[in-house]
């Protein structure tokens, strides 16, 4: 992977970036284009506060995730020739995107199964990509999915305070009692994922160390999310890492 491409996620995903450098470096080789595409997928939805032109970037990489799809055309990026291995996984790419839309808008999710479709499009079809990525055969899909959405549950109510300010609003229910219900329904699909995911594969998993831990602060203490106060300390943060590269080998 380019040095270029590390930069760019050290700087705008580090939490990812700090999981992959603690994988092995044969599985770290195939998973930084797909970490580094959905960087940029990510940043597409806040490119401008004008909603139309956010939708536009993010169209922009939609179609090129189905023109890598289908004709194998590689796009038209800096990191295109690196991305051009993507190809098997670019339909998930492409639907990441297609559910990032939400993003570019200011409405409300319309209910709570908008919600999780949302959370397993993301979050959920990024980690089972990367399971793909290093050698998982479709009967592992429903377990890495289930620990990607329970990892994106995590992460979303981390970034609730954020998505507020920036005038979204990513809960349906905000009410303590619905916080702790989600983050509950997070945290049983994380552990069943985790629990059901062969091993070899395990390392796709490593992005979510945190999620455990915050998913449980937030089921028990839901005022948390609101005041921002799931994410623990950097040193606590880091230990966990090595602690959980060391378990998922």
């Amino acid at each position: 992977m380019s040095a270029r491409a590390a930069e760019m996620l050290a700087a705008g995903d580090p939490d990812r970036f700090a999981a992959l450098m603690a994988t092995r470096a044969d599985l770290r080789a195939r998973l930084w284009p797909l970490y580094a595409a959905n960087l940029e997928i990510a940043r597409a939805p806040w490119a401008s506060a004008e909603p139309i032109v956010a939708e536009m970037r993010l169209q922009w990489w939609v179609d090129a995730f189905a023109a890598l799809a289908e004709e194998g055309r590689a796009p038209a990026h800096e990191l295109g020739a690196e991305f051009a291995d993507l190809r098997a996984e670019a339909g998930l790419l492409q639907a990441l995107a297609e559910a990032r839309r939400w993003e570019c808008w200011r409405e409300p999710f319309e209910d709570q199964a908008a919600l999780v479709d949302y959370l397993q499009a993301t979050s959920g079809g990024l980690y089972w990509a990367a399971a793909r990525r290093i050698g998982a055969g479709a009967e592992a899909e429903g377990a890495v999915r289930a620990f990607g959405f329970g990892a994106g549950v995590a992460a979303w109510l981390a970034a609730v305070p954020e998505l507020e300010a920036r005038g979204r609003l990513p809960l349906v229910d905000g009410r303590p009692e619905a916080v702790a219900a989600l983050a509950r329904e997070g945290l049983a699909a994380l552990e069943r994922g985790l629990a059901q995911t062969p091993a070899p594969l395990r390392a796709a998993l490593l992005p979510g160390w945190q999620a455990r831990g915050w998913l449980r602060a937030a089921a028990k203490e839901p005022a948390r999310v609101a005041e921002g106060r799931l994410r623990g300390s950097e040193f606590g943060r880091r230990a966990g890492l090595v602690w959980q590269a060391l378990r998922l080998g």
